[in-house]
């Protein structure tokens, strides 16, 4: 299936589209694809806030642009897959039943799946400024990654089905 027809269906179908990317066997190469798939595109949603905020201040673009790739190729990665294992071993404590994988995989598919929320809060805060639009489709977005995320917790933990 297309990742981006995918994306389109969890907004209709979140679980069920969810365990589909998550069934068979436990692969860390997808996960990680999924992950850095995600941040890339976070990545890219930031680059018309820092060419705003680089004309504002007189800053170096380039400079802004290189941090926050760094922030979001290499140390978003490593800390989102410590957050996931995290999330799973508290979902343990609470009776869970799943796998490592499947929390890491859930959190990733989340950020992905909300990803299209950032590009448009990129653009809304690099176009708009900040203001009540900006926030209004920050906290859309926000809500969209923490809905999916939860809904694709509980069905990774759930155990298979």
């Amino acid at each position: 299936m297309s990742v981006v027809l995918d994306i389109a269906r969890a907004y209709r179908a979140p679980v069920t589209v969810f365990r589909r990317r998550l069934g068979g066997a436990p692969r860390e190469d997808r996960a990680l694809v999924t992950l850095m798939l995600a941040c890339g595109l976070i990545f890219v949603s930031q680059l018309p806030v820092r060419q705003c905020e680089a004309f504002e201040t007189g800053g170096d673009f380039q400079m802004l642009a290189g941090a926050t790739l760094f922030a979001w190729l290499f140390v978003m990665p490593l800390l989102a897959y410590g957050f996931g294992s995290l999330t799973h071993a508290t979902a343990r404590l609470f009776g869970g039943r799943g796998t490592g994988y499947g929390a890491r995989f859930a959190l990733f598919w989340a950020l992905l799946v909300a990803s299209p929320l950032w590009l448009f809060w990129g653009l809304t805060r690099g176009f708009v400024g900040p203001g009540l639009e900006e926030r209004a489709v920050g906290l859309v977005a926000l809500l969209a990654f923490l809905v999916h995320w939860s809904l694709n917790l509980w069905a990774a933990e759930r155990g298979p089905k």
